[in-house]
């Protein structure tokens, strides 16, 4: 089964910084067992600086600057939730 785009957004902020928040269904897999395909990203000065995703067929993971931890996915609202917290503190942490 071809992926089928659920949900995409794109946010530039002033200052550079990017979000974008991309969601598919497929069909389900080992690391895809709810048939979605996630990819979240915050990107700051061109680098990745936190994402969450389950590509690379390792299942939900977050990547926070240099580190990389599963993630325990509660559903897609918690996920969007969790990331655009994580998005927020480390702006507030970082940028002022």
């Amino acid at each position: 089964m071809k992926g089928v785009k659920l949900f995409h957004r794109k946010k530039r902020y002033p200052d550079g910084g990017i979000i974008e928040m991309k969601i598919w269904r497929v069909a389900p897999a080992g690391d895809k067992p709810h048939g979605l395909k996630v990819s979240l990203v915050f990107i700051k000065n061109g680098e990745r600086v936190i994402g969450y995703d389950n590509a690379e067929g390792r299942g939900y993971h977050r990547h926070y600057l240099n580190r990389v931890e599963n993630y325990d996915f509660r559903g897609v609202d918690a996920l969007m939730a969790d990331f655009l917290k994580d998005v927020s503190d480390w702006r507030i942490k970082h940028e002022n």
